[in-house]
């Protein structure tokens, strides 16, 4: 039996006067991406220092303008990178470098030697402040807690007031989650005070998620309450830092937004420890599914996904919000009928603003318009067909032809499983354009009748054909080449048939365009009924071969 006898559940806020539900995100929030610490400390195999240049040069050409580059007192490999960023200038002067380091006075001396000639320096101190690390971690008390975040503060402030470039501070009370809030307050507060912010020079506090520990509504109720209770709220740029043990950290994020959050750490695609970090990406692309700007050049996702998948080893999962292979698909008959009408609505209205059943975004809005939109399967039904036969090869089936073709894709999608757009063209092709034998057109000779009284039909026609490989010439008049054909069909070959529907229409523009045409032929005799497809650069062969080609189908020719 599952023991979930050993666990507990985390405490909650007491918070009726929440106001943040009744509240809607309207502007995308100050970002800060920390893969390249947070990030790179959860890979199996951490970034050379040539892999994260190209990754900080990377996020400078998404937007980002706050980027946590590391621990440069941890290592000499981070101490390294940073020096090789401010050495070949590779910092834009518009972008704040964050730097992490504990309040520890050596390691605070190394990092300041480590920014030197940087112009813009976020340092980020924190120490954690949770009930339980109070406890089995460091065993102190509050006030001793509190004591390590203002004197990390004092030791931070002393050299910044040495440095010639602009340094903001940044306070973190790890695993905020797990403290009480008015005890988080109060240490927010002490540091605050100690590092005298004002709203031009504000102070960063960011209230992390260090492990999520209860819904996201929680978090939110935390933020919302921290927010309303700090003094000096205009001199705090108040921060998140979510993270993502329960799989909400997105979740958690927006909720936090809409109770007074100004900024965001994350991730690109969300690597971090454990179940990982916040995934920026999401997030920024939810507020511009939403109609926001998100503030960051992500209009090419797949060179987003080539340069995260090289630098950290990692894959993006398939089935990843916006990035991963499979989202832009639709397996599902249903789902591909409604993407096949609400491309094809949008088509007829002129539409401007999108709005497609199932895809909450343009694909090609993000660099995903090559990637196929509707895959074929064994569970897949005729509009995904029919979809796939007019996006990739201009083709309009006639809607009585969608299911007559889907069953043929569905038999051969049961042998082998999904079905390629390729591999459907070529099974039409195969069935429909291609079904040439036993009965075979070869050639068309059509005279106007209308100026001869004596007969009331005014078209003859010679067609030219091929029985099982033996060349034949038949006869016929009628309203018209194709029904002059079809006569000459029933009377020749002896066979009783009816067009049911006919429909045609340019494949392509331009002087060498061709016209597809569309047959829905009866067999009078047995009942039964097929579509012929035909194509020539003129209608009226093209129709002549869909007739045969629906003979052919039929087995009339046998």
């Amino acid at each position: 039996m599952l023991n979930y006898s050993r666990y507990e559940k985390n405490p909650v806020l007491d918070y009726p006067e929440r106001e943040w539900p009744n509240k809607e995100i309207s502007k995308a929030p100050i970002w800060c991406s920390v893969d390249l610490r947070d990030g790179n400390q959860a890979l199996i195999d951490p970034m050379q220092v040539d892999e994260k240049i190209e990754f900080f040069l990377y996020l400078c050409k998404l937007g980002f303008k706050e980027i946590e580059i590391g621990f440069p007192s941890a290592s000499q490999i981070e101490y390294d990178f940073l020096r090789q960023l401010v050495d070949r200038k590779l910092i834009p002067d518009d972008v704040w470098v964050q730097v992490l380091v504990q309040c520890r006075e050596e390691l605070v001396d190394r990092t300041f030697e480590s920014i030197e000639g940087i112009k813009n320096v976020i340092v980020h101190i924190y120490n954690s402040t949770s009930t339980l690390q109070r406890d089995v971690v460091f065993n102190k008390s509050k006030e001793e807690i509190l004591k390590i975040a203002v004197d990390g503060t004092k030791m931070v402030k002393e050299r910044a007031a040495k440095f010639p470039g602009n340094i903001r501070l940044e306070y973190s009370p790890e695993s905020f989650t797990g403290t009480e809030v008015d005890y988080a307050l109060e240490v927010c507060e002490a540091v605050k005070k100690e590092w005298g912010p004002t709203p031009e020079n504000p102070i960063i506090i960011n209230l992390p998620s260090t492990v999520e520990m209860n819904t996201p509504n929680v978090y939110a109720d935390q933020i919302e309450w921290m927010n309303k209770h700090f003094t000096d709220r205009e001199s705090i740029i108040l921060s998140i830092h979510p993270h993502n043990d329960r799989g909400t950290g997105i979740a958690s994020c927006e909720l936090a937004l809409l109770a007074g959050a100004d900024r965001v750490e994350g991730t690109l695609f969300g690597n971090g420890e454990r179940t990982g970090n916040l995934d920026i990406m999401v997030v920024a692309y939810n507020m511009f599914s939403q109609g926001i700007d998100p503030g960051l050049a992500i209009e090419h996702i797949n060179e987003s996904i080539e340069i995260y998948e090289r630098c950290c080893k990692i894959p993006i999962h398939p089935r990843h919000p916006y990035a991963g292979k499979l989202v832009f698909t639709a397996f599902s008959g249903s789902h591909q009928d409604a993407i096949n009408k609400g491309v094809q609505a949008m088509k007829d209205r002129d539409s401007k603003v999108w709005r497609v059943p199932y895809l909450p975004i343009d694909p090609a809005d993000i660099g995903r318009e090559y990637e196929p939109i509707v895959r074929i399967n064994s569970q897949s039904g005729k509009g995904g067909v029919a979809f796939i036969m007019d996006i990739y090869f201009g083709y309009k089936l006639p809607k009585a032809m969608h299911k007559e073709f889907a069953n043929v894709i569905q038999l051969l999608s049961e042998k082998q499983g999904e079905v390629s757009p390729d591999e459907i063209f070529a099974k039409f092709k195969e069935e429909y354009i291609d079904r040439k034998e036993p009965l075979h057109f070869r050639k068309l000779r059509v005279e106007d009748l209308s100026d001869e009284v004596e007969t009331s039909f005014d078209t003859k026609v010679d067609v030219t054909y091929t029985d099982h490989g033996v060349e034949k010439v038949m006869s016929g008049v009628g309203n018209g080449p194709i029904d002059a054909v079809k006569r000459a069909i029933m009377e020749s070959m002896g066979l009783d048939i009816k067009i049911l529907d006919y429909s045609e229409h340019a494949l392509q523009s331009g002087s060498n365009s061709k016209a597809a045409a569309y047959i829905h032929l009866l067999d009078v005799n047995t009942g039964r009924v097929t579509y012929g497809v035909g194509e020539s650069s003129n209608i009226t062969r093209a129709s002549v071969r869909a007739i045969f080609s629906s003979l052919n189908r039929l087995g009339l020719g046998d």
